[in-house]
């Protein structure tokens, strides 16, 4: 598996990869209209137009990607995704670790994730992150904020 920058013709593809990331998600909440599942192409091309973003290849196969924006000194960490078949085997550790060493200049990192996202609070909790806050979203959702 390698781990590099991602260009814009490989938004589709990281769009697709966003996509099926984000079913268990939908499902886990009851909501399919989550932001991941409705972002163009466009938006994802701009994306790696205007942030860092970081796609793990393995044998040509987009299988995880991760999103990180600077606003300041902080990386804003968005839309770390992972393959289906490929969740739980270090991909998206690796992801979030290589952008903290691709972002040098950040002194902090925030990201958030929904509150019944257990794997994901895991996750980040293991790497460092400490809940910062909540806000209630409505009835099914509550976003968790982290800081590392």
């Amino acid at each position: 598996m390698e781990i590099e920058r991602a260009l814009p013709d490989d938004a589709g593809e990281i769009l697709t990869l966003q996509r099926a990331a984000y079913v268990s998600e939908a499902q886990l909440y009851g909501d399919p209209f989550l932001p991941p599942l409705l972002e163009s192409v466009e938006q994802v091309r701009k994306a790696i137009e205007t942030g860092l973003v970081l796609k793990a290849t393995d044998a040509g196969r987009i299988v995880g990607a991760v999103r990180g924006q600077l606003a300041g000194t902080t990386c804003l960490v968005g839309r770390l995704v992972v393959a289906p078949d490929r969740q739980r085997q270090g991909l998206g550790r690796a992801l979030i670790r290589t952008l903290h060493e691709r972002m040098p200049e950040a002194t902090a990192f925030d990201l958030f994730t929904g509150h019944l996202s257990d794997g994901n609070l895991r996750l980040y909790r293991s790497l460092g992150y400490r809940e910062t806050h909540r806000e209630r979203m409505d009835d099914h959702l509550t976003m968790v904020y982290m800081r590392r």
